[in-house]
């Protein structure tokens, strides 16, 4: 994660260089402004200038990670890192609830193998109260901490270690970092530690941990915002400065463990794909080498054209899916790369291209063209990232995680100089050098799927023997082209991006007039190819253009997307036009897409919310309704193995058509420029009548019903429960965000605070409305411990009854919800990107254009009165259907007890398996 934050630490204010189509970057145009103070207790401050928006970003970096603990000790930095949130001795609450009061964004800690961090985005106003907060927890914690909070943030940190290990390929972490670290070394456990080791956590360990690392000279804040250093520098002072600078720290040395031979290992997980996975021993974090890398992953599967996507999945298809990653740390790092073997592919074959392609790369290096790509990949990410000034990888990350690591915030200038200065014998001396030695080849294989049949042997006697046998929101503009094209731009300066999205009426609603996942492939094949350009074609331009295009389909909406720069603009709507009107649909490129979407089908039946997802609509709005069909939009394996490429076109010149569409524009253009650019392009694209979608009233009767779905050895049951609700617009959306946030949707949201800070069953809970157009899903998600999924239901139910009886919304937690909104609303706002996706949601809906700009209004002119009539609208207890993934055999005995009306066990495409137990009473009483 390290290298990723580099990727968006640059600033824009010195760059003055024309841009061409293919651009060309220099490391010294940029200079990222800040100015360096150091407290007399060792503390470092460094404070950046950004006068975009009236927020500041506050990031606290500790120089302690997992490998300061000692063995038997793992998981302890995240452990303390979790009970850093839960107060100090002067503000003894969660820290959650005060920053959610003040407008708080971008509000998290993170721990790694070397530093632990703390960050938040808050409106300026609020920044003293934010330091108070982070000096108090850095030099005012340990009379705050007891034995009970201890004991509730480890339940905390050992279910978000369930919840990991139960994902698919969960286990691939504990054995690499087994596999590639001799025992004892600082690497050789992982961040987030042994079960073992986590019970063994005493209070003790807590305070000495504290007294050992978190000195103000151990420590790094870095402030960035609408801000004054001097005025920051005076702040920190007074608020930091009184706190001791802490104990001397023996820091580790480079330590980079190497192998001589491979070494080779095999698991299996419950996955649809085998997975092919090589890592090495490669330099620390900040070496030149270990930059080169970065580079080295993007040659081999960074876009279409990187030689292992080409090779594997893009013209042999014997993959679905290739990464590769330089895993950069401060002693040692490893370079990872991995395919995905698709069902019934050759594990050995695709190893064997893996090594043929690395081995080419080792003698050859890399052509002069790739070179020129990933860099222009990498600059382009550069620019792309300024925007933002906190959370994780913003502005003041980049400050604190230079002066940390490199004891220099401008380190990253060093950086770029490696990427600039990169040569082919460079890139080639540096594979040779580190990928000629021993790797360790890690393969996962799909546990097969065994099944048993009934038995009519009688055990209370042996057989007979028988005969023996032989074997902040902008200003909206719209504007409408002759064809009946729409277009809404809201106009931003201050960064040279534009982002546009193409919207048509259509998305997976669309496929019950015609198959499902039929959307969903049409769209994905939509930019794989026009009448001049094949598929890696489109890519390479977008790539020199330092540009991104997606084209997607969600449930109501099929989309086209480009993220661009303003210097290639014109260049990149061209290319965006040519996609939209001008698609070849290659045969070659269909069957590859619908055999991918046919791989995304079995991988989200293994995953245990998207199993969920899948047969959730279907039972909630009945047969024939226009969403009964899977959430995902992908469809069944019955069906896409009926499509055709005529499906496909049917599917675009039915539902792509202008007067069927919307533009939606952020960035900074004029409407007229942006409309004579429009009309060049689009303006001879022909409308035609499109089909109107009828929202039938949803056909389902059933209601207390349990689908349960088996997922034999879950470390964790997934519930979903809930029912349909109040169309869009039908209450008020203002009120119905606020109880939102309050019922599930804030972290101290009553579902979470139940289940994760109280009874620690689950790393994270939630309850929320899903959009849509017709009647809206209202849903609790949970994903809990095993052996706690009956009561977890309890206590769901408990908490949506309560919510409109005996425990309606308070006063106190309306305000604190509506401060928190109203505060958040700049850095909600930061990007275009983030603009044009409420500009987006303002269109789906047919919000006016002025919604959001009255939002801050309406949100404090909201009255509880609203907000307890909405609940009253929104929440039915008595209507809650539920649907649990998880291992059967573990969860079912106590599920009886509940009382559900009817308990039906359904595969992962939502056919019920047998009749139920409960379901064959509850016919019989009929």
């Amino acid at each position: 994660m390290k290298k990723t934050i580099l990727f968006i630490m640059l600033s824009l204010f010195c760059l003055t260089k024309h841009w061409a189509q293919e651009f060309e970057f220099k490391s010294d145009q940029i200079d990222l402004k800040y100015e360096k103070f150091v407290l007399p207790n060792g503390l470092t401050l460094l404070v950046h200038e950004d006068h975009k928006a009236p927020i500041a970003a506050v990031n606290v970096w500790y120089h302690v990670g997992s490998k300061n603990e000692k063995p038997g000790k793992s998981g302890f930095a995240h452990l303390f890192e979790h009970l850093m949130f839960n107060g100090s001795e002067n503000y003894n609450d969660d820290y959650f609830q005060a920053l959610e009061r003040i407008g708080g964004t971008d509000l998290n800690g993170t721990t790694n193998t070397d530093r632990t961090n703390y960050f938040q985005n808050v409106p300026v106003a609020a920044l003293d109260q934010v330091l108070f907060l982070e000096s108090d927890r850095m030099g005012h914690l340990l009379g705050a901490i007891d034995q009970e909070k201890l004991d509730e943030q480890r339940g905390v940190v050992q279910n978000e270690k369930r919840q990991g290990e139960n994902q698919p390929y969960g286990k691939q972490w504990n054995l690499l970092t087994k596999a590639m670290y001799p025992k004892g070394h600082p690497y050789s456990w992982t961040v987030i530690g042994e079960m073992e080791d986590l019970n063994a956590a005493s209070l003790d360990d807590v305070k000495e941990w504290f007294k050992s690392y978190y000195g103000a000279a151990n420590a790094v804040v870095a402030v960035a915002g609408d801000i004054n250093p001097q005025e920051v520098y005076k702040k920190v002072l007074n608020y930091f400065g009184d706190i001791p600078a802490g104990p001397t720290i023996a820091r580790q040395e480079v330590n980079i463990p190497l192998k001589s031979t491979d070494t080779y290992e095999v698991y299996e997980d419950r996955v649809p794909e085998a997975r092919i996975l090589f890592s090495w021993n490669t330099p620390e974090f900040g070496n030149r080498e270990d930059i080169h890398f970065d580079l080295i992953s993007s040659i081999l599967t960074s876009g279409k054209n990187s030689r292992l996507y080409k090779r594997l999945v893009y013209d042999e298809q014997l993959a679905s899916s290739v990464v590769s990653f330089q895993a950069s740390n401060e002693i040692a790092s490893e370079f990872i790369t991995w395919a995905n073997v698709k069902p019934g592919g050759d594990i050995d074959k695709v190893q064997q291209i893996m090594e043929d392609e690395l081995a080419k790369l080792i003698k050859d290096g890399p052509t002069e063209s790739e070179l020129k790509r990933v860099k222009a990949a990498y600059f382009s990410s550069f620019i792309k990232g300024l925007e933002r000034i906190g959370g994780f990888g913003g502005v003041s990350d980049i400050l604190a995680s230079n002066q940390t690591y490199f004891g220099d915030a401008a380190y990253y200038k060093t950086v770029l100089e490696y990427v600039e200065n990169a040569t082919i014998a460079d890139i080639q001396n540096t594979a040779k050098k580190w990928l000629t030695r021993g790797k360790h080849v890690l393969l996962c294989k799909p546990f097969p799927e065994y099944t048993i049949t009934d038995s009519t042997i009688d055990r209370s006697k042996l057989p007979e023997v028988g005969e023996a046998k032989s074997s902040k929101f902008p200003t909206l503009q719209r504007d409408k082209l002759s064809n009946g094209l729409n277009i809404v731009l809201a106009k931003r300066t201050g960064v040279p991006t534009v982002v546009m999205n193409l919207m048509f009426d259509a998305g997976y609603k669309t496929d019950y007039l015609s198959s499902p996942g039929t959307a969903a492939l049409s769209m994905d094949l939509l930019d794989e190819g026009t009448k001049d350009l094949n598929s890696l074609e489109i890519n390479e331009k977008l790539q020199l253009l330092g540009a991104n295009l997606y084209t997607y389909s969600s449930q109501d909406n099929s989309n086209i997307y480009l993220n661009t720069l303003k210097p290639s603009l014109d260049a990149s709507i061209d290319l965006f036009a040519d996609v939209v009107l001008n698609p070849a649909f290659p045969e070659k490129e269909f069957e590859r897409l619908k055999d991918e979407q046919l791989n995304r089908i079995q991988q989200e039946k293994s995953q245990p919310i998207s199993m969920a997802l899948r047969v959730m609509n279907k039972y909630l709005y009945g047969e024939g309704h226009p969403y009964s069909n899977p959430y995902t939009g992908t469809g069944y394996t019955e069906t896409v193995s009926k499509l055709t490429k005529d499906d496909v076109q049917k599917f675009y010149s039915t539902w792509i058509r202008p007067n069927n569409a919307t533009l939606v524009v952020t960035g900074d253009i004029d409407m007229k420029d942006l409309k004579s650019k429009l009309e060049k392009t689009f303006g001879k694209w022909k409308k035609a009548d499109v089909p109107t979608i009828t929202f039938t009233t949803p056909k389902v009767d059933s209601k207390n019903t349990l689908y349960l779905m088996d997922r034999p050895e879950s470390e964790q049951s997934v519930i979903l429960a809930g029912h349909l609700t109040e169309k869009y617009g039908d209450v008020s959306q203002i009120a119905l965000e606020q109880m939102v946030s309050i019922l599930g949707g804030d972290f101290t949201s009553r579902i979470n605070m139940n289940l994760r800070e109280d009874k620690h069953w689950a790393y994270g809970a939630s309850g929320f409305v899903m959009g849509s157009k017709a009647e809206r899903p209202f849903i609790m998600y949970a994903p809990v411990q095993t052996d706690k999924s009956a009561e977890s239901v309890t206590e769901l139910r408990k908490e949506i009854s309560e919510f409109i009886s005996t425990r309606p919304v308070t006063k106190e937690e309306l305000e604190k919800v509506k401060t928190n909104q109203i505060l958040s609303l700049p850095g909600q706002w930061e990007t275009n990107s983030a603009v044009n996706s409420s500009m987006a949601n303002l269109v789906n809906y047919g919000l006016p254009d002025d919604y959001y700009q009255k939002y801050d209004a309406n949100v404090r002119n909201l009255s509880l009165q609203e907000v307890r009539d909405v609940s009253k609208k929104i929440v039915k207890p008595e209507a809650v259907n539920w649907f649990m993934v998880g291992d059967r055999a573990k969860i079912a005995d106590k599920l009886d007890a509940l009382g559900f009306d009817a308990i039906i066990e359904i595969d992962a495409d939502g056919k019920p398996k047998k009749p139920a137990i409960k379901e064959v009473q509850q016919e019989l009483k009929n």
